[in-house]
């Protein structure tokens, strides 16, 4: 005899390139222009330990400019210009502030985990108007943790006290996906709003 499904009581999204547009490279040609390097220097930049730094919380966004100045030989015009960009492309994606609207009234708990930056955040907040939507959330660089580590998806869980089979997770990156659905999520590799419902509704999300 199956086993019933675990009912889901909570959503939990990530942030970049599920609620919020997160383009290295486009960043790096509005910082740099579209030279044959820009794809290169993404990786270089936003692969960077120094990326990793910051999402850990370990380095200011100051003092990631004067890093960067330094390992890359930008200027400081250059490393303005970079920040400047990390935010200002970070657009809302089509129809996913909406989903999430549609998911918290229809009674589900909603919280956010993402590899995310302090400045960023304050940003995002000042911004947009979705963050007041959550129920919670867990950034890395409040905790010291990055997605896929086993750990930032239990501080969520532990911090407001859910239950890992009652939740799903929705990011776009396959091995964050995996990393929650090794402590005992659902989860969802983002693609669209659209395919996001319809993910959920097979999860018997009902919205």
């Amino acid at each position: 005899m199956m086993q019933p499904q675990t009912q889901i009581k909570h959503v939990i999204f990530d942030i970049g390139n599920v609620i919020v547009r997160w383009a290295p490279l486009e960043i790096v040609r509005l910082t740099f222009g579209d030279s044959p390097r820009a794809e290169t220097l993404a990786k270089q930049i936003f692969q960077s330990t120094l990326w990793r730094d910051i999402n850990l919380g370990k380095l200011s966004e100051a003092e990631l400019k004067t890093a960067l100045q330094a390992e890359f030989e930008l200027s400081a015009l250059q490393a303005d210009m970079l920040m400047y960009y990390v935010k200002q492309t970070q657009l809302e994606l089509y129809g996913s502030v909406e989903l999430i609207k549609r998911v918290k009234a229809a009674g589900y708990g909603v919280y956010a985990l993402s590899d995310n930056v302090h400045e960023i955040v304050a940003f995002l907040k000042q911004q947009y108007d979705f963050w007041p939507l959550f129920d919670g959330a867990v950034i890395s660089a409040e905790v010291g943790y990055l997605k896929p580590q086993s750990e930032i998806y239990q501080i969520l869980l532990e911090s407001h006290q859910l239950c890992a089979k009652e939740c799903v997770f929705i990011d776009d990156m396959p091995h964050n996906v995996e990393g929650a659905k090794a402590i005992g999520m659902a989860a969802i590799q983002f693609e669209n709003a659209l395919q996001c419902q319809q993910a959920l509704h097979h999860l018997g999300v009902k919205i």
